[in-house]
């Protein structure tokens, strides 16, 4: 009579056992985690100063506490719900057309065959990234100057009116985000464009023999593979939906006063504040303002996505 063997069961390890084993894996880890600790983790004690009012003389644990006072002052400025909205509605717009526009350039590319265009196309979308901010707010203003505009130049050659775009906000809203997708669309396509070299040749070959044409191949095969990068992307973008582009906004914009209500933003308002006033704890509370508005942002929407798709989530 036969005997029933046991089923294999792999030999637990100590976790030291394990620290041992890896350790030269874990010594290549070592810088990586001391960078991040040292700039991410020893920064945050200094969320203190959100309740206190910061002193030189006494320093950091020696200034007197003021509890919510600093956060209070923020939000009796009148200043509060305008900034957080534009934060939170401009990230939005910037995730929404970066997104659009990263994916469909990514596919364009995908679908050029001639190396040398292909190349041509990438570089030229590519090079804006490369470009500082200052460099944008002088092209935006050499665009939209009311005397000497190029904008306005076109407008005027055609019979219109002038604009004095640096007096009426609601076109900003509109240019910011349209420069926004000019500046960072070549770099964000470079991912997309890199998950879809890693689509399986053999099923587009497949499609391809069955009939299926470009666009039919698009919309069954790349975006579906697509997905899992489209939302992984998303929802990091979302951990910094209430923090702006100061670079942005503060090069494009400038200090114009007639302009803040569009697009003021929570970093601009903060940066003057910094100028204006030399109250530290005034401007550390926005910003664990920000920060805590970015984690709760992240954990709504990494729920929101795994009860629909578990596989999708972050965490």
């Amino acid at each position: 009579m036969k005997t029933k063997q046991p089923a294999y069961k792999p030999k637990k390890t100590s976790f030291f056992r394990e620290l041992y084993l890896r350790r030269t894996l874990l010594l290549m880890l070592v810088p990586a985690v001391v960078l991040v600790f040292i700039f991410n983790y020893v920064p945050m004690g200094g969320a203190i100063l959100a309740f206190k009012k910061f002193n030189y003389r006494d320093g950091i644990w020696g200034s007197p506490w003021v509890g919510l006072k600093n956060f209070q002052f923020f939000f009796k400025s009148g200043k509060a719900a305008m900034v957080t909205r534009n934060t939170a509605l401009y990230n939005i717009a910037f995730i929404i057309t970066s997104t659009f526009l990263e994916v469909f350039f990514a596919i364009v590319l995908n679908e050029i065959y001639q190396k040398k265009l292909k190349k041509l196309v990438q570089s030229f979308i590519f090079l804006p990234y490369f470009i500082s901010w200052v460099v944008v707010g002088s092209i935006a203003y050499s665009l939209l100057n009311y005397e000497t505009g190029t904008l306005n130049s076109i407008l005027t050659s055609l019979g219109f009116d002038r604009i004095n775009f640096y007096s009426k906000g609601g076109y900003w809203p509109f240019i910011i985000v349209i420069f926004n997708a000019w500046k960072g669309v070549g770099y964000g396509m470079v991912v997309y464009l890199a998950s879809i070299v890693g689509i399986d040749g053999s099923i587009m070959e497949a499609a391809e023999i069955d009939g299926a044409n470009i666009f039919q191949r698009v919309r069954y095969i790349t975006i579906p593979s697509l997905t899992s990068t489209i939302i992984t992307l998303t929802l990091l973008a979302l951990g910094k939906v209430f923090r702006g582009n100061l670079d942005l906004f503060y090069q494009v914009v400038g200090q114009n006063g007639m302009l803040f209500n569009y697009t003021d933003v929570i970093d601009t308002y903060v940066f003057r504040l910094t100028l204006k006033a030399s109250d530290i704890g005034q401007t550390v509370a926005i910003g664990l303002y920000q920060s805590v508005l970015c984690f709760i942002t992240i954990l709504i929407a990494n729920w929101v996505v795994k009860r629909k798709n578990e596989d999708y989530s972050l965490f």
